[in-house]
Formats: C-alpha cells, sequence, structure tokens
C-alpha cells in the first residue's frame, strides 16, 4: 500500500475492527443508515441471488443449474437497481452486495435501503459490510454453533456500527475501489485462464502419448477401436478386465471416520489425473478399516479409479501398503502381467477412456459408471517396456504442468490477498482516496503494491 497515503489526523474509533479512524468520520448504527424494505413482486422480476463472491445479480446471469427452485415463492419480495442486500444464511461467506439488476430474491435476503440518499452511497457500504463478512468480523456474531447454521438477518445487521464519511468521499471510495479491484480481478481471471490452459495440455500430451506413443515417425494402424483411432502398428488393443488381475468396487457404505485413526480413506475428493493427495484424507480406525478392505486389501501400486460423482474418471496409483482402503464411489484394481502400473493409470485418465464412460453419464443429475462398462473399456497395448517408458515420461510431463498450475494458483491467493488489503485499507481510512481520479484501465496493467 506505499504507494497511497493516509489520512492527514485519526482518532481512536472505540471498535476493534476499524481502531483509527480519519478525524471526520463519524460511526453510525446500520439501522439509522438503511431501511429494510418488502415490496410487491411484479410478473416480469427475473429472480435476483446473492452470491458469496459479492455479486447480486440476476440469477440467469449467472448460471441456470445448480439452484433449488421454489415451487411456491412464498415471501419473495421485490428488488431494485441499487439495492443492497444481505443473505442471512451465506452473509458470513460473503455474500452481501449492491444488486446490478431489478426483479426479485427470496426472504432469505435483507433488501435494504438508503435512509437519505443524499448521504449515502450505496456501493461504499456494499464494500464495506462485506468486508466484515470476509475478515470474519461478523462471523463473532454467529448465534449457531456451526458455520451453516449461523444467521445474519436484518435485526442483527441493524445494529453494526458502520464508518460514515462524508457521502462524497463514500462515492470517491467506491469508485476507486470498482477500479482497483477490477484490475486485480482481471489478473486473477488471466491466471484462471492459465490454469486451464495447462490442463488442457496436460490432457492432450497425456492422452496422445498413450495412444500413439513416443516416436512421431513410427507407422500407424487403425485399431479398429473408435475410441482408440489409429495407434502404432506394433501395439495390440484389449480391455480393462484383461488387463488386470482384479477389479474391486468399493463397500456401499458410508466409512465410520475417526480423527486420530491410523489409516486413510481414498475418495474421489482426492483423486486428480494421476496425483493421490493425502494431506486432506479422512481417517478410519482399525475396525472400520477391516471392514472397508474386506474384499481386497490396497497394496502398493494398485489402481483407484472415482466412478462417481463430480470427479469421475481420476485414476491414480497406491504408493504403498496396508496404509490406505477405498472410500465411497471408488474402484480398486490390480495391474496384470502384461501391463505397466504406470502407464495403466494414465491411460484411464486419457480423454480415449473418459470418453467411453461419458455414455454412462449423459443426461444424469449424478454421474455414474457402470462397472461393467468400466471393466469393458477399450485400452491400447503396446509392449510393455514401451509402456514402462511412457509412463515415466507422463510422470515427469505432468511434474511440470504441476509446478507451472501451482505457480498460477499461489499468484492468484496473492492478487486475493491483495484485494482484501485494499478494500479494508480504503473502506477503513487507513489510506486517503479523496484526491484519487478514474483512469482508463489498459489491458495488462499490473497492480501497484
Amino acid at each position: 500500500m506505499s504507494r497511497y497515503k493516509a489520512y492527514p489526523e485519526y482518532r481512536d474509533s472505540g471498535l476493534q475492527w476499524l481502531g483509527e479512524m480519519p478525524s471526520h468520520w463519524v460511526l453510525r448504527k446500520s439501522k439509522y443508515v438503511f431501511n429494510r424494505v418488502q415490496r410487491e413482486v411484479r410478473l416480469e422480476d427475473g429472480v435476483v441471488t446473492a452470491f458469496r463472491d459479492g455479486q447480486v445479480t440476476l440469477r440467469s446471469n449467472r448460471r441456470t443449474e445448480g439452484f433449488t427452485e421454489s415451487i411456491k415463492e412464498i415471501g419473495y419480495q421485490g428488488v431494485r437497481k441499487g439495492d443492497l442486500l444481505v443473505h442471512a444464511m451465506d452473509g458470513f461467506a460473503g455474500a452481501i452486495g449492491v444488486s446490478d439488476s431489478d426483479g426479485k430474491c427470496s426472504p432469505v435476503c435483507s433488501v435494504c435501503v438508503p435512509t437519505d440518499p443524499e448521504q449515502i452511497h450505496v456501493a461504499y457500504f456494499g464494500y464495506l459490510v462485506r468486508q466484515l463478512a470476509v475478515t470474519d468480523f461478523i462471523s463473532s456474531l454467529a448465534k449457531g454453533i456451526r458455520e451453516r447454521s449461523t444467521e445474519f438477518r436484518y435485526s442483527e445487521f441493524s445494529v453494526l456500527d458502520l464508518a460514515l464519511p462524508p457521502q462524497n468521499e463514500q462515492a470517491n471510495i467506491a469508485a476507486f475501489l470498482d477500479q482497483e479491484t477490477a484490475k486485480i480481478d482481471a489478473l486473477i481471471e488471466k491466471q484462471q485462464r492459465l490454469i486451464e490452459l495447462l490442463k488442457e495440455k496436460r490432457q492432450a500430451v497425456i492422452s496422445h502419448a498413450v495412444t500413439k506413443g513416443l516416436n512421431p515417425n513410427t507407422p500407424m494402424k487403425d485399431s479398429g477401436v473408435e475410441w482408440l483411432g489409429e495407434v502404432p502398428a506394433h501395439w495390440g488393443a484389449t480391455y480393462l478386465k484383461y488387463a488386470t488381475s482384479m477389479i474391486v468396487d468399493c463397500p456401499h457404505e458410508t466409512p465410520v471416520y475417526s480423527d486420530d485413526g491410523e489409516y486413510l480413506v481414498i475418495r474421489t475428493a482426492d483423486l486428480n489425473e494421476g496425483h493421490l493427495d493425502s494431506s486432506k484424507m479422512y481417517r478410519v480406525q482399525d475396525d472400520e478399516y477391516i471392514r472397508r478392505v474386506r474384499r481386497a486389501d490396497l497394496m502398493c501400486s494398485d489402481i483407484v479409479y472415482g466412478r462417481e460423482g463430480e470427479r469421475w474418471g481420476h485414476a491414480g496409483l497406491v504408493p504403498e501398503d496396508s496404509r490406505y482402503c477405498l472410500g465411497q464411489r471408488m474402484m480398486q484394481f490390480r495391474v496384470g502381467p502384461d501391463f505397466s502400473p504406470d502407464f495403466l493409470m494414465w491411460l484411464l485418465n486419457s480423454d480415449n477412456v473418459y470418453k467411453q464412460g461419458q455414455l454412462d453419464t449423459v443426461g444424469a443429475t449424478s454421474p455414474h459408471v457402470n462397472v461393467s462398462t468400466i471393466r469393458n473399456f477399450s485400452l491400447t497395448k503396446p509392449p510393455l517396456i514401451e509402456q514402462k517408458e511412457i509412463g515415466r515420461f507422463l510422470s515427469e510431463k505432468s511434474r511440470r504442468f504441476d509446478e507451472l498450475i501451482d505457480k498460477a494458483v499461489k499468484t492468484i491467493s496473492l492478487l486475493q490477498e491483495r484485494r482484501t488489503a485494499l478494500i479494508s485499507a480504503a473502506v477503513t481510512g487507513k489510506i486517503d482516496v479523496r484526491d484519487w481520479q478514474a483512469v482508463a484501465v489498459q489491458e495488462g496493467v499490473g497492480v501497484e503494491s
């Protein structure tokens, strides 16, 4: 924040979250700044939603799937562009902001309008109140024990002490944050696009290597299998059931987890295209582990495969014996003598195999691939020595892609931290932006610190 100056004079606010504030600012309870309104709903009104990222907009502007649809819109209320919406259940997670649209919202939101529009710039308070949420101040007011049981209704919001600069200063702070956060958001979006491109490139490398091999000059032949296309002339083709000595589906009951358990449970959430992440795995005690491996122990170099849910189709290798067991929605493959575990694992992560499983998931609300489909996945079958070479190649390539992706993820995290810090500094008066003037934002311009 070194590029920004402080206000010339401060005084103690008496509030822990605010600390010292500019001497000409005042404090007001929210109920003296905003009134809650409950307007009638019009026929043309679409549903407005307060999202956790702070955007308040028509649901149709974001997505149309994944929402709970009300059969009867009991208690719905009219929303107008410029209203401040505070979500009672998700406000603690950041679902607070200024609506960019006319519409209607469910009674879970408090619709707030300024008591004196001449003195209140709503966008400033959208930034301020949401900042209190994402920095966990509001969560300290929670009445419930669990995060999802907390409520932040108008009765809680109305007694908050808010920092109130003069109206023209409120407007300047909001305009400053609109432009500066837009620059940061643009940089974040570029990093997110880079991550997607890296993932696409990694998948292309995997799919090419396991179906075309590593020698670009090798003669090719038609595999006779739609999913595999042309393959090297000296390669064969087979099915998963012939490439493995054992195919085991998980026990169909939820494990009894224990934080201090010795054994780790592999779930679909722990798999990502060849990588098994044990850092967030759930644990079980001895007796539950025995129940989970009653069909077969998980051994080193067995392949685990997710067959249900949003993360279906990901495979990984078990790194060691007698430490892991299958969670729900998981399968276990023991690799046969004609296959390299590394090669088969990467082959299962390829688009060529994924598309075979997609036939079972088309139109399904919860994706689910049948065991019989999985057993009959069509596979390439290179000579064993070539499989091992391809496996080593893909492990190294994937490691390099992961390094680049991790770097982009860390960059995003730093940008998000800067965004939060900048908003906090502006709405609490730690930086003085009264003389700030909007400038044209050029694509690719960085964010100064």
